[in-house]
């Protein structure tokens, strides 16, 4: 398997917008960049303790 160029990402983004539609885009990245942002802070978390 190769990596994923730019034909195949507009191929995507494509089906991505046909799918959920143009308006719900903004939606959908803002939802998905809260979800790395509490991963993130959930993993840097210093009172976690593993066991």
């Amino acid at each position: 398997m190769g990596r994923i160029g730019m034909p195949e990402l507009i191929i995507i983004l494509v089906i991505v917008v046909m799918i959920f539609g143009a308006n719900r885009i903004p939606e959908i990245f803002r939802g998905v960049g809260k979800g790395i942002k509490e991963f993130k802070n959930a993993s840097k978390d210093p009172d976690h303790k593993d066991g």
